[in-house]
């Protein structure tokens, strides 16, 4: 029989400490810093997030346009890195290939392996910057474009948008994309952050550890769930398939993508945000059909299986209404989520403690060794 202190997937195990992140599962608030994610989300810059995360304050203006510069200035990798990401075939996963550029990239870095405080504050700064670009240069790559520098005029979001189409985005695309890496930024020990989390705690470099990371975010039970509910929207097709379809896929025990959360037990507070953003975006598009679509999921959902929307059910939509494509939603999501998990790394370095839990062991313990003959 299991022992009392087991949990399957180490659910509400409490496995270190933290002052980054906290999530209210009961009453639905995610708060970074002692500040409501809501509130960030409305008033503030997603580079003024990251600041916060990293120092545990929002920045002054001084502040704010010294991190700005700083993105700015190390926002294009180094050439070896941009070549790479040129020569992979169009076909490679998004995924596979931000996973090798980070890798590649801590080989360039000549601070890769430096430990003290402020050469990991300057690792974090060029990981924050260059891998949205890693990201848009593969993109501008697989389509056969020139690849286009990052702009330093631009926030980090407006760049990104940029590099990926090759237009200026508009204010109000800018804005929601700012406002959706603001609620990706941090999710306390989500799988990709406990997993830089162990590797830091080993005291290996910063590369290594957002590298762990990005393969764990890979994964389709903690990133890509936004790509699957835009592909069931796809499936469905039209309003009135919805109910029918939906029905087939519970007689048939098929997950639906973005319901549920392991720590909400009510609406996903990200996902409330995005629904507005969806709405609105949709509106200016002059096309509701998508966002109409995920409400009657949504809702019909709700009433049969009493399961609330969780972040990804409306990011998706949010993210193509950008013309960001479907398989480069999760790379997307690491270009938020890195602010997290650089805070951690580095809140990991300051008080380490090497991370090594104990397994239950359900084997047989006092197995005799037969000769080799006798087996």
């Amino acid at each position: 029989m299991a022992d009392a202190g087991f949990r399957a997937g180490l659910e509400d195990v409490v496995a270190l400490t933290s002052d980054l992140c906290f999530i209210d599962g009961k009453e639905g608030r995610l708060v970074y810093r002692g500040y409501d994610a809501l509130d960030l989300a409305q008033h503030a810059s997603f580079e003024e997030v990251v600041f916060l995360l990293w120092y545990g304050n929002l920045p002054n203006p001084t502040e704010l346009s010294g991190l700005r510069r700083e993105l700015a200035e190390n926002s294009d990798p180094h050439s070896a890195v941009r070549d790479l990401i040129g020569a992979l075939p169009a076909s490679t996963a998004p995924m596979d290939v931000l996973r090798t550029a980070v890798s590649l990239a801590g080989i360039y870095d000549p601070e890769a392996s430096a430990m003290d405080a402020e050469a990991n504050h300057r690792k974090a700064v060029r990981l924050v910057a260059q891998i949205p670009t890693m990201v848009a240069y593969f993109e501008q790559s697989r389509q056969g474009r020139e690849m286009l520098p990052p702009s330093p005029q631009l926030s980090l979001a407006g760049n990104f948008l940029y590099m990926l189409t090759g237009q200026k985005p508009s204010q109000q695309a800018t804005r929601a994309f700012d406002t959706a890496l603001i609620l990706h930024a941090d999710h306390e020990l989500n799988a990709s952050t406990f997993s830089a989390r162990v590797t830091a705690g080993t005291l290996s470099d910063m590369y290594s550890a957002v590298t762990s990371a990005v393969g764990t975010l890979k994964g389709p039970l903690h990133g890509g769930a936004n790509e699957q509910v835009m592909r069931m929207v796809d499936a469905i097709g039209t309003l009135d398939n919805v109910r029918p379809w939906l029905d087939r896929a519970f007689a048939e025990k098929r997950k639906i993508s973005g319901f549920g959360h392991r720590v909400y037990k009510t609406d996903d507070p990200r996902a409330v945000v995005l629904r507005r953003i969806s709405h609105e975006m949709g509106e200016s598009l002059g096309d509701l059909t998508v966002y109409q679509m995920l409400e009657a999921i949504g809702t019909y959902v709700r009433e049969t299986k009493y399961l609330h929307p969780n972040v990804d059910f409306y990011s998706g939509s949010v993210y193509r209404m950008m013309g960001i494509p479907a398989d480069i939603f999760t790379p997307v999501f690491a270009i938020s989520r890195i602010a997290g998990w650089t805070a951690h790394i580095l809140e990991q370095y300051r008080n380490n403690r090497l991370i090594r839990p104990r397994a239950e062991y359900t084997g047989p313990t006092h197995l005799a060794y037969k000769p080799l003959a006798e087996r």
